[in-house]
């Protein structure tokens, strides 16, 4: 069965068969945070699933049938139900299968976590745009100040909380939604926009200890190469160091 680490499919691949009954597929790809969200979510919960890489670089046609957008994730069922955008992806997970909830019962509560999911939202392109700008040897002193800025205010709600997650005492939707980012500072050379941030060092430590995060994780320096070969549009960089 396809895995996490599987070869991905490109341009001229054939289309996959119907999903097996009682599994749930993932398109997905190795090196990809939106993807990275829906595969904690599987892990989490616990959920029989099999994965299918797309080379995002080289994406096969049949995959737009999949998702208009030809993005990942994308969830297909055995019914062959499609299900994209990585925010759907997990709470269609989490409402449709049993086992621990993460997302919270109570309405506010769950409010809450999306406003929190709309903040974070508008850090992710500036992290990617910071990337870029280094490696071209730009200035990027403004784009690291708004970055620390950002995640100082996501300090600043963790104190507010007192908790050691953001659902509480115990991993929630919310931080598997933005974990997959945490993981990439290093690589991305950002890891010191956390020198300030106490209470999200501490974070991330307990999100280390995760099964899921850490079953998902990616190498900081596979990951620094991948990046390399992304930046370049190479067909190689969604299959890097298999």
């Amino acid at each position: 069965m396809a895995g996490d680490h599987s070869r991905s499919l490109g341009k001229g691949s054939a289309a996959p068969g119907p999903v097996p009954e009682g599994v749930i597929r993932l398109y997905s790809m190795r090196f990809c945070p939106f993807a990275q969200r829906t595969r904690l979510v599987l892990r989490a919960k616990g959920i029989s699933h099999e994965v299918i890489n797309v080379n995002l670089k080289n994406k096969p046609d049949w995959f737009f049938e999949k998702n208009p957008f030809g993005l990942v994730p994308v969830l297909e069922t055995s019914k062959g139900q499609l299900i994209y955008e990585s925010p759907i992806t997990c709470e269609y997970l989490d409402e449709a299968f049993p086992g621990k909830k993460l997302m919270p019962s109570d309405p506010y509560e769950r409010a809450f976590q999306k406003m929190l999911l709309e903040h974070f939202s508008k850090i992710t392109p500036i992290v990617f745009k910071y990337f870029v700008a280094a490696k071209d040897g730009q200035d990027t002193t403004a784009l690291k100040a708004e970055i620390t800025e950002k995640l100082g205010k996501l300090e600043e709600i963790l104190s507010k909380l007192n908790t050691v997650f953001y659902g509480g005492d115990s991993i929630s939707m919310l931080d598997y939604m933005i974990w997959p980012w945490f993981e990439r500072l290093e690589p991305l050379q950002l890891k010191d926009s956390l020198s300030h941030t106490p209470k999200l060092q501490r974070w991330m430590e307990a999100m280390k200890e995760d099964p899921a995060v850490k079953a998902t994780m990616t190498d900081p320096q596979i990951f620094k190469d991948y990046l390399q070969l992304y930046l370049k549009n190479s067909p190689e960089a969604c299959d890097y160091g298999l």
